[in-house]
């Protein structure tokens, strides 16, 4: 975050988790409409972590509604019981608990 322009991080904020753009079918890029709903050849794995106090639990689970034609033995979604919002990718668990998971998903994918 520190690394990128305040108003480019405030538009981002505001366009993603206050005005919904993505799941409202309002989301751009380069002045082009995204439509999750399209996606049909990627796997999707979601992780979330149980006591993350950023992202709540649920949120990114999301994705897997929003890519409606993705086939479902290309998805996978995690929430990590007793991780935070910074364990989900880093320390302990995220080693032992989580990077395997992540690990075989991509072998597999």
């Amino acid at each position: 975050v520190l690394d990128m322009p305040a108003s480019y991080y405030l538009e981002t904020i505001e366009r993603v988790f206050q005005d919904f753009h993505l799941p409202l079918g309002k989301m751009q890029v380069r002045g082009e409409l995204i439509k999750p709903e399209s996606i049909n050849d990627v796997a999707l794995f979601t992780i979330e972590g149980e006591l993350d106090d950023i992202s709540c639990p649920r949120q990114t689970e999301a994705a897997h509604t929003l890519c409606s034609k993705i086939p479902q033995n290309m998805r996978q979604h995690l929430l990590q019981e007793g991780v935070g919002h910074y364990g989900i990718f880093s320390g302990n668990k995220f080693r032992t608990l989580i990077y395997p998971q992540i690990k075989a998903f991509f072998d597999q994918h």
